[in-house]
Order: C-alpha cells, then structure tokens, then sequence
C-alpha cells in the first residue's frame, strides 16, 4: 500500500528567491518524507499539504505577478486552512495595504506595511542608518502566554537572521507579532497567525538557526 505524499509547495509567480529558497526547504526536508515542489500551477497549490511564498523586489511587483500568474487565488485557498511560511516580501504580501506604491496585500494579517524612515540617524557606533537594511540582525522571539511560537523550537533567542529590506511589517494586533528585531527602533521580524508564520528576514540565508525555523515548519501543527 503506498503512502500518501507529503508536498510543501513553493510558490513560483516570478518574484522569489526561489533557487535559494527551495534548496533551504530541501535541506530541511530531508529524511522527513516531505517532498519539495517549486511550482507556478494552481493546482500544485491547492494540492500540497504545506506552502512556502517567497518574495523579493518591489511589493507592487509582487502582487502583480501573483494576480497575472493566476496563483492568488490558490494562495489564499490554501492559506486558510494549511500551513504557510512567507520570506520577506512574501511575508509582506500577508498584511493588509502597503505604502510601497499604496498596494493593497492579501489582507490575512491585519496591519501596514511602512518604510524605514531613518535619514539622517546615527548608530551607537556612529554610522550613519542605511536603507535597506542590509545584513545580520538579532531577533527577539516574542512570548504569548506562556510560549514563544512553535516554528521557533530549537533555536535560541536573540539569534542573528540575515534581512535586505527598506519595509517591514506593522501588524495591527500585537499577538500577530511573533519576533522583534531593531533597526533605529522595533520593528516586527516575524509575524504569525492561526495556520500562517512569516519572517521578514531570510531564513535560506541565515545559515543553521534558518534551517531549523524550515524544519520546525514542516514538523509544525497548527
């Protein structure tokens, strides 16, 4: 009797990271009888168990492409009932309007998305505040009760995450916000809800602890 398949679909609407991505997915996933899918069909959507939505570029570019590329509608499908993992833009896409080009997003996580407004501001070792932020940043994983969010098993607080982002992510409900990072003030580095957990940073990119937050996913039951 054969078993069932288990498919974590990556979502390929032309705006991702998707080699990187899928290569960090892979490597999480071996050994766990997940099966790994890089996909632009609707139907791979709508039939995976797991979905990862990657992004990168300009938010309005992004949404575009997910509309043109027919795959909005699988994802918001899917999205209600399945575990799904956003990177960065994709995280973005989650959240109800953007100020990058007034775009409107998916709306399944109430909140903005704002511009890091930091010109002319110092660090404590004073530099000047770059936009983007560019590089390796701690990440404070933020309690709810009793407990940090699952997808975070393993790996220790204030662990350093890669991130290459001018936006980020302001939820409106501060439960939704699953870790906090700072950048001329705090921001939220991870956002969740229900069946969805985000990260603005780059897990693909953040050697061992990003790995892990891939296989925390696909062990993760919402």
């Amino acid at each position: 009797m054969n078993s069932v398949v288990k498919t974590v679909a990556v979502v390929d609407y032309g705006m991702g990271n998707l080699r990187s991505v899928s290569q960090a997915v892979q490597a999480a996933a071996h050994d766990t009888g997940w099966t790994v899918v890089v996909t632009s069909r609707p139907e791979d959507v709508r039939a995976a168990q797991r979905i990862v939505l990657p992004g990168q570029g300009a938010m309005p570019d992004c949404m575009r492409e997910l509309r043109d590329s027919g795959l909005r509608e699988s994802v918001l499908e899917a999205a209600a009932t399945k575990p799904m993992f956003g990177v960065c833009v994709g995280m973005q896409m989650l959240l109800t309007h953007s100020a990058e080009g007034d775009t409107p997003g998916l709306g399944l996580i109430p909140g903005e998305v704002v511009k890091f407004n930091l010109a002319g501001r110092t660090q404590q070792d004073g530099s000047r505040y770059k936009v983007p932020q560019m590089g390796w940043n701690t990440v404070r994983q933020v309690p709810h009760g009793d407990a940090v969010h699952p997808v975070w098993a393993g790996v220790p607080d204030n662990s350093y995450f890669y991130f290459v982002h001018s936006f980020y992510a302001r939820p409106q409900d501060p439960r939704h916000c699953a870790g906090e990072a700072d950048y001329g003030g705090v921001f939220a580095a991870a956002i969740a809800r229900d069946n969805i957990f985000a990260t603005q940073f780059h897990p693909e990119k953040s050697a061992e602890h990003g790995l892990q937050l891939y296989r925390n996913f696909l062990h993760w039951n919402p």
